[in-house]
């Protein structure tokens, strides 16, 4: 007997160290290739531009670059207090805890078992109870009991593995709501100080409309001029009120906007300058495009295709037999008392294996979904790469013209500051009319404004060129190899 238990034992153990030697299903590589985008972005600079900006490395948090407290605390408030971010913790919670759950079939359970009964039994069954037994019976017994499936073709290893790879995906995801979420406050602050930017201007206008105004009443009470110029004056005077009050209200809504992904719902902030934020640093011409590989989404996109891909182990190991070793010691007795005493013990030890033979081909249809998710994973995955280098490009030529655009529209808001001065100085001296100085007046206006949009879009443009990279870059991603993708090879 005691021979018999040890070989049990031998074979428990033989098979607990065998185990683990095979793994059925894929597993992957990532090499090198240039197969999926080219190896760097479209936009070119000179070497000495190259020179100078590879060295400037940009952390993560960016929107510092800007200088701006009040932007920090906003981008802070926002990262700690949205619902966005909270949902995305939640679900990196909720992946975090499937994660140990699949790694717990790793382990074997153990059970604590406890049980008392008490039955009588029929007297005139099929199995009678014999003369003077009692019909009424009770039995005690307690129990540990243990079951325990040896992962011979890694079907539990795989589900791990591709729980990990979902649950690292989760944590992406959360980067990718962070960035998202830092951005949107960004441009909604960069459009506030905008705004602001424009009132100024506009009541700057309006005073200066207001003098004309009172200097055309004044003329045309001396007779110098008809009421058609304090006609149009007026005119003029009114449009300047009510585009003041359009700002205004655009000022309003973007200030709710900010209220409302800050979580601080009764925000309110004074008025600033867009002009005295700084131009942060960009990237150099040629950039690798292995610089993707750090935005958040490419990386959730990769982590799904690797969970896909070991589902498909998954899947193939439950073409093989399951192989279960199941054990339990207790004791059991009819009195309470005796469970104590050695002669109560019981226990039992077995194997258990289960092997399909016909299922009408149901588990070979899950591994043909298993193979065609995966397809679809990688498909999904060299889109993600294909837009994420598209946005790039994008935010880089951006940056570049929408610098170019700041440049002239700067020497056209001056040429329209000297015009507005000449038109004013020759309707004084009685050279031209009116209409001369409200046109002048109305071409400054509009060039003062383009000028504040301008900033405006070459601001934003730079948030879009760190959110398209992932929310910055180090000096020596700048460096990298060119961008592979994953390859996977099955056993």
């Amino acid at each position: 007997m005691r021979i018999r238990l040890r070989v049990f034992h031998l074979l428990i153990g033989v098979a607990v160290v065998i185990q683990g030697c095979i793994s059925v299903g894929p597993d992957y590589k990532r090499p090198d290739s240039s197969s999926v985008v080219p190896t760097e972005f479209a936009v070119v600079s000179n070497d000495t531009e190259k020179q100078e900006q590879i060295a400037v490395p940009i952390s993560s948090t960016w929107w510092e670059l800007y200088q701006d407290p009040v932007l920090n605390d906003l981008v802070a408030k926002a990262l700690e207090n949205n619902t966005d971010i909270k949902l995305a913790i939640a679900r990196v919670e909720e992946a975090d805890a499937y994660l140990q759950e699949v790694g717990a079939a790793l382990f074997p359970t153990i059970d604590f078992k406890s049980n008392a009964t008490r039955s009588r039994i029929s007297r005139v069954s099929v199995i009678p109870v014999f003369p003077g037994l009692n019909a009424v019976r009770q039995i005690y017994s307690i129990s540990l009991g243990t079951a325990f499936e040896l992962d011979f073709w890694g079907k539990i290893r795989r589900a791990r593995e591709a729980a990990s790879a979902q649950t690292l995906g989760t944590y992406y995801a959360r980067d990718t709501v962070y960035l998202s979420l830092s951005g949107l406050v960004t441009t909604n602050y960069l459009l506030l100080r905008s705004l602001d930017a424009q009132l100024s201007v506009s009541r700057n206008t309006l005073r200066n409309r207001e003098e004309s105004l009172e200097i055309t009443r004044r003329r045309l009470e001396q007779g110098f001029i008809s009421a058609l110029d304090v006609y149009q004056a007026e005119t003029a005077y009114s449009n300047l009120v009510a585009q003041i009050t359009e700002l205004t209200r655009q000022r309003s809504i973007s200030e709710h906007q900010l209220a409302v992904l800050t979580g601080v719902l009764d925000l309110k902030l004074e008025e600033g300058d867009i002009k005295a934020l700084p131009i942060p640093p960009t990237p150099p011409a040629g950039l690798p495009s292995s610089l993707l590989e750090d935005r958040p989404d490419v990386r959730q996109a990769e982590e799904q295709m690797v969970a896909a891909t070991f589902n498909i182990g998954v899947a193939k190991a439950s073409l093989f037999p399951s192989i279960m070793l199941t054990s339990s010691f207790g004791r059991e007795s009819i009195t309470l008392g005796n469970l104590v005493k050695s002669a109560a013990n019981i226990w039992t030890a077995g194997v258990h294996l289960n092997l399909p033979i016909f299922d009408a081909g149901r588990l070979l249809a899950r591994l043909d979904q298993a193979n065609a998710q995966q397809k679809q994973a990688l498909a999904s995955y060299e889109g993600s790469i294909r837009t994420a280098f598209r946005e790039v490009n994008d935010a880089l030529i951006t940056v570049r013209k929408s610098s170019e655009q700041e440049v002239a529209l700067q020497a056209s808001e001056a040429s329209a500051r000297k015009a507005l001065q000449i038109s004013e100085n020759r309707y004084k001296s009685g050279y031209s009319a009116y209409l001369e100085v409200l046109d002048s007046q109305r071409i400054h206006n509009d060039a003062a404004l383009a000028v504040i949009r301008s900033r405006q879009n070459r601001l934003v443009a730079t948030v879009d060129l760190f959110k398209a990279l992932g929310g910055g870059w180090e000096a020596e991603s700048l460096n990298r190899k060119p961008l592979g993708y994953l390859e996977f090879f099955s056993n």
